[in-house]
């Protein structure tokens, strides 16, 4: 009886995480957004020719990340701004919350907030060991376009 009354005490539990497992994002898509960097130095996407010994420049950059593909909590694609096509490649990592997401790309990392399935709160940094040598923080809203 005890293990009867145990087991029954366990199902809520999981059916939780059983359900948080099927609510995975789905992120494949294109998603755009604009917003404000701290920039020390210059990279493609805030060209110029400071070096990151200047002073910080605030900067305004409009980029798009297209999710080209998704494996369960796995999403990969490519990243461009309007002022370069790089067409970067990105990872990141959904966590088992299904809002919170990791990433890199060839020189920085992400920290993501899923906000709603059509919204998320992106922050992106790298520092002065990148490829630019640059110094770069932000964190903006982007929302899914198609």
């Amino acid at each position: 009886m005890k293990s009867l009354v145990f087991a029954l005490a366990l199902l809520p539990a999981a059916a939780t995480v059983a359900a948080a497992q099927d609510g995975v994002p789905d992120l494949k898509g294109t998603w755009s957004g604009k917003g404000k960097s701290i920039v020390f130095g210059h990279n493609p996407h805030h060209p110029g020719s400071q070096s990151a010994d200047n002073p910080p420049r605030v900067r305004d950059i409009d980029v798009t990340y297209i999710v080209d593909g998704q494996d369960g909590r796995l999403a990969w694609g490519r990243s461009a701004s309007t002022i370069a096509n790089t067409n970067e490649p990105f990872a990141w990592a959904i966590s088992a919350d299904n809002k919170s997401i990791v990433g890199a790309d060839n020189d920085g990392y992400f920290r993501i907030t899923l906000l709603a399935p059509d919204r998320m709160d992106k922050c992106y940094a790298h520092n002065g060991t990148s490829p630019s040598g640059s110094i770069v923080a932000t964190c903006y809203e982007m929302k899914k376009v198609n």
